[in-house]
């Protein structure tokens, strides 16, 4: 698990790790079952306070990614819809190429039906 983090990004830290390892777990590189890093231990090799990867850890909690298990650490469950959605950006993606559209194209579309 690689976590990187932009310290001068108007994202917040807690933020900017959430969204890293939630992207890992959607994609598939943190498999269902992965034992995250120890909140200390994540802090420490961030540079980060051990609160902000427990805040981070705590809204994987709520988006039901991760189970939080005392003296056992952060578990990943998973995210059924999540694979769901990656398999439907999968086939549109692959339907896109197919028919000559642009990525630039796709990723308007994408947005547009995101916002929308």
């Amino acid at each position: 698990m690689f976590v990187f983090i932009d310290p001068a990004a108007a994202t917040p830290v807690f933020a900017q790790i959430e969204e890293s390892i939630a992207t890992q777990i959607v994609t598939g590189a943190i498999a269902t079952g992965t034992r995250l890093p120890a909140a200390r231990e994540l802090a420490g090799s961030l540079g980060v306070n051990v609160h902000t990867v427990l805040r981070a850890y705590q809204g994987l909690r709520d988006q039901g990614q991760v189970e939080l298990r005392r003296g056992r650490g952060a578990v990943v469950v998973g995210m059924p819809t999540a694979e769901r959605v990656r398999e439907a950006v999968a086939r549109a993606a692959s339907e896109a190429k197919a028919a000559g559209i642009p990525i630039g194209t796709l990723l308007a579309l994408t947005r547009k039906e995101y916002e929308s």
